[in-house]
């Protein structure tokens, strides 16, 4: 049986029986138990993966909210660990939850913008600051969108979607 092949009945295996185990699938289809776990583990989610950047309150939320459009939604906190986030993550989307801290939120966006391996991620802001000079001052940081709270679930997705649509034509 060749990979495709394989990789096609382990998959069905799995999605029929999601609790089933590598030795049992390995011995239904007949092949080595470490085939099944090479085979497995070259597996990879296709989907879109949104970086969620920040300790705002509304992580939750947001996380539910973008997980309904079949996203891979990652939560990490701010901070200078954010970075390295991006670098292990590999996201289609940075998505900065910035609640009032808006400062921590701008230098993460310059600093993915000034970054030969970072700067084409596309970045959204969610901040609970809805005056121009935030917004201007976000733009001017390197944003992509900037969307204040309480959001509307509908319009995030809508503005993700977008955003992600136009990035990856």
């Amino acid at each position: 049986m060749n990979n495709k092949n394989l990789d096609h009945e382990i998959l069905k295996l799995i999605e029929a029986q999601p609790e089933i185990s590598e030795m049992e699938i390995a011995s239904r289809l007949s092949v080595p138990e470490e085939l099944v776990k090479a085979r497995i583990s070259n597996f990879n989610d296709t989907r879109q993966k949104i970086l969620i950047v920040g300790d705002g309150s509304s992580a939750f939320s947001i996380k539910a909210t973008l997980e309904t459009e079949n996203y891979n939604v990652v939560k990490v906190p701010g901070g200078l660990s954010s970075l390295e986030a991006v670098k292990a993550e590999k996201p289609d989307l940075v998505l900065l939850d910035t609640g009032f801290a808006d400062l921590e939120g701008f230098k993460i966006c310059k600093q993915l913008r000034t970054s030969s391996r970072y700067w084409w991620i596309p970045v959204m802001v969610l901040s609970e600051k809805g005056e121009v000079k935030n917004r201007v001052e976000a733009f001017e940081s390197g944003v992509d969108d900037y969307v204040t709270m309480p959001f509307n679930p509908v319009e995030l997705r809508a503005r993700v979607g977008m955003i992600l649509k136009r990035t990856h034509f």
